[in-house]
């Protein structure tokens, strides 16, 4: 990785950074995100004690319906870790070839709630965006989406045998249709999910409006901005965003004057310019440590890359804001986690944990009994998550971000 001197801000850099410095990246870029939090902890926050806990993130696991086994495996291996206090599911229940029948989802939905931990799922490409295609059951993406969100997102709280409360997007009247969008707190740390998936954000190219992007994209920038209100209010000392989609950090356009008066050779519109600049302001509006965590679209040998790619307009790195690429070898038997510390420099620490090799397959699931004088099981019991905040607790809804003009 490259320091951050006169070199790196005279132009943004088009190229994703080698995969092979990934180790020395994290060190790196973990120590600029500790100097950070040391400069915003010159207030009062400094006195406050943090909790230490750790949270697992997986994704892409079930490609087939013979990964389910596997993936109940990797869920059981992660619930074992008493240090970890709740796993994230970042996208992709299904491979881009399986349909998106609603019974497929109803399976997959009921393999999640079999975490001990809290899970928190979050839309990815194939959950949806990928449904219009013919291997994918020629579904429409919108509707598939709507029905995930009366399912899956159903629910005031994660997922999970032990869940936890969330705030969804939904609770606010003008994004009511937005209940993927969640965010929750634990100890001094402002947790984020929403709804950006790859390969391009779900950017259609067709004539007229791009109605179902247009929309998400402000509920998805209202989103962030009210949760570095809600971060300030509450006192938090870092946020982290989770999305699934690859949002190609590296690639971040200034805005053109006169991108109207080009004509001939257009390049490729970047469905995610809109996010990365929600980003640039979430990080300039908090000013501690922003993570940014999502699935990466190549293979590390690390299993994850950490730096810091994301400019300004004005083309200077955003010091504050670091990314996390996770893309383990082996998705159906290995883990990404985070540990957190926030009075330890780095505050983040993140490693690829594997499931142990004589844990054994889970045993096919019981289905459910039809005699009504059955007792049902009792879920674990599981050590409560750190200074988990109520979800109703909102911040004054903050004014509406103005209608975007359509793409070109």
């Amino acid at each position: 990785m490259r320091n951050t001197d006169a070199r790196d801000r005279q132009a943004p850099p088009l190229r994703r950074r080698s995969r092979g410095a990934a180790q020395a990246i994290a060190l790196t870029v973990a120590y600029v995100a500790a100097l950070s939090l040391a400069t915003s902890a010159r207030v009062s926050l400094a006195k406050e004690s943090a909790p230490q806990y750790a949270f697992a993130v997986i994704g892409s696991t079930l490609q087939s319906p013979a990964d389910e086994a596997l993936t109940q495996r990797l869920l059981d291996a992660i619930g074992r870790d008493p240090d970890v206090s709740f796993v994230v599911y970042d996208g992709n229940l299904k491979s881009s070839k399986e349909a998106c029948r609603d019974s497929l989802f109803e399976t997959r939905h009921t393999l999640l709630e079999t975490s001990k931990p809290p899970l928190v799922f979050i839309p990815g490409q194939h959950d949806w965006t990928d449904c219009g295609t013919a291997d994918a059951g020629s579904y429409d993406p919108v509707e598939r989406l709507d029905l995930l969100r009366q399912t899956l997102f159903a629910d005031a709280s994660s997922m999970g045998q032990n869940p936890i409360p969330l705030a969804r997007e939904s609770e606010v009247s003008r994004f009511r249709p937005y209940r993927e969008n969640v965010r929750w707190l634990v100890g001094n740390t402002v947790f984020v999910g929403l709804n950006v998936p790859g390969p391009n954000n779900h950017f259609l190219y067709a004539g007229g409006r791009n109605g179902e992007f247009e929309d998400r994209v402000i509920a998805n920038a209202f989103w962030l901005d009210h949760a570095a209100e809600y971060a300030k209010r509450r006192g938090a000392r870092a946020i982290v965003v989770l999305v699934q989609g690859d949002f190609d950090p590296e690639r971040y356009e200034r805005p053109e004057r006169f991108a109207w008066l080009r004509f001939g050779h257009r390049s490729k519109r970047d469905g995610f310019m809109e996010f990365k600049r929600s980003l640039v302001k979430l990080a300039e509006t908090f000013r501690g440590p922003v993570v940014v965590i999502h699935q990466d679209d190549d293979r590390s040998h690390t299993g994850f890359m950490i730096d810091q790619p994301l400019r300004n307009d004005k083309g200077d790195l955003v010091t504050n804001l670091t990314r996390i690429a996770f893309a383990p070898r082996s998705p159906q038997n290995q883990w990404i986690q985070v540990e957190v510390d926030l009075e330890k420099r780095p505050p983040f620490r993140v490693t690829v944990r594997d499931v142990p090799k004589n844990l054994p397959l889970p045993p096919a699931p019981i289905m459910p009994s039809h005699n009504d004088n059955a007792v049902p099981p009792m879920p674990p019991s599981m050590p409560a998550v750190p200074d988990s905040a109520p979800a109703s607790e909102l911040p004054p809804i903050l004014p509406e971000p103005s209608r975007t003009s359509p793409p070109d």
